[in-house]
């Protein structure tokens, strides 16, 4: 029995001491700065769909270096709130596009940033061009969820922004309709 106090003792000090070591060196602190993100711009149109994208700065704020292991788009734009658009998104680094939608991890040292781009893909459905569809839209979320890892155990961050159906509107040159 005092075998096994002692490697519990054990271990809860090495535990305590990699806790102080870490809050003692810092960590990393990834932060998204949505409030100087760009404007929503068209990147690609057609008769059917269009292409929008926003570019954010994510700034390590923290003491140690940050790895941005992973990061993708989610609109938020489910069937039951608006069926006439598909909705896709996809991030990845600026000036550094990929057909292969894959997101290639990147270091981010103390103080350093990246910029990141947000790219929505609308896409008329139910027989609709791409102006009748953007005239019924709905505003919607969009979530750039990135993974991260430093210091600290690996984990997701949410960023999310907004597009709003007037803005889209604006941008693609169509007059919304109220129902």
């Amino acid at each position: 029995m005092l075998f096994v106090e002692i490697i519990l003792g054990a271990a809860i000090l090495f535990t305590a001491g990699i806790a102080i070591y870490i809050k003692q060196r810092g960590r990393e602190k990834v932060v998204p700065h949505l409030e100087s993100r760009t404007p929503f711009k068209i990147e690609s149109r057609d008769e059917k769909s269009l292409t929008l994208s926003t570019t954010i700065e994510f700034r390590n704020e923290g003491t140690q270096s940050a790895m941005i292991v992973d990061a993708y788009v989610k609109p938020q734009l489910p069937f039951e709130q608006y069926d006439g658009m598909d909705v896709r998104g996809k991030a990845e680094r600026e000036g550094k596009p990929r057909l292969d939608d894959y997101f290639e991890a990147l270091v981010l040292e103390h103080q350093e940033s990246v910029n990141l781009v947000a790219k929505v893909t609308l896409t008329a459905r139910k027989g609709l061009s791409l102006e009748e569809a953007v005239s019924k839209m709905v505003d919607f979320p969009i979530e750039f969820i990135y993974r991260e890892v430093g210091r600290t155990p690996m984990h997701f961050s949410i960023a999310r922004i907004f597009l709003t159906a007037e803005e889209l509107a604006k941008l693609t040159g169509v007059k919304l309709v109220e129902d």
